[in-house]
């Protein structure tokens, strides 16, 4: 039962993250978005504003870290989860694990620059991961948007 319950919340929260990156694709950016939540209550919203901000480092994930603990009034994000709709790469996962951050949740594998795959101790070791969270509708809105562009 509590498998369940933890599954629908996973699945809300990356719809709200789906949303970000809708936003992101909207704007031209690459549609990744993310959220931080915090005893179930969304504390930060980000997507990625590489292009808007002329940086190569205003990925979602960096944004949403920023916003939380701006929000939570330090540096650490104990007790929260990330909810990501593509899998970090090494620099957001360095980042993530800088934050302490108790979850990362993530839709989409990133088989090109995912940090599973180059980085797989850059997470804290107390952080948790789970992946495929709504899978097909972040794959898939990442395919759409590069097939647009070509």
């Amino acid at each position: 039962m509590e498998n369940d319950n933890q599954q629908t919340k996973d699945e809300k929260f990356m719809r709200m993250a789906l949303a970000e990156a809708h936003e992101a694709g909207d704007a031209g950016e690459i549609p990744i978005g993310a959220v931080v939540v915090c005893q179930d209550k969304i504390i930060a919203r980000a997507h990625n504003l590489t292009e808007t901000l002329h940086d190569v480092t205003a990925h979602a994930e960096m944004q949403a870290i920023t916003a939380a603990a701006d929000s939570l009034g330090g540096k650490y994000l104990k007790g929260c989860t990330l909810y990501v709709t593509v899998e970090p790469c090494v620099m957001c996962a360095g980042a993530l694990g800088w934050s302490q951050i108790e979850r990362v949740v993530y839709g989409a594998a990133d088989e090109k620059r995912g940090f599973s795959r180059f980085a797989p101790g850059a997470l804290h070791p107390k952080t948790t991961v789970v992946s495929g969270v709504l899978e097909e509708e972040c794959r898939q809105l990442m395919q759409d948007f590069f097939k647009n562009k070509r």
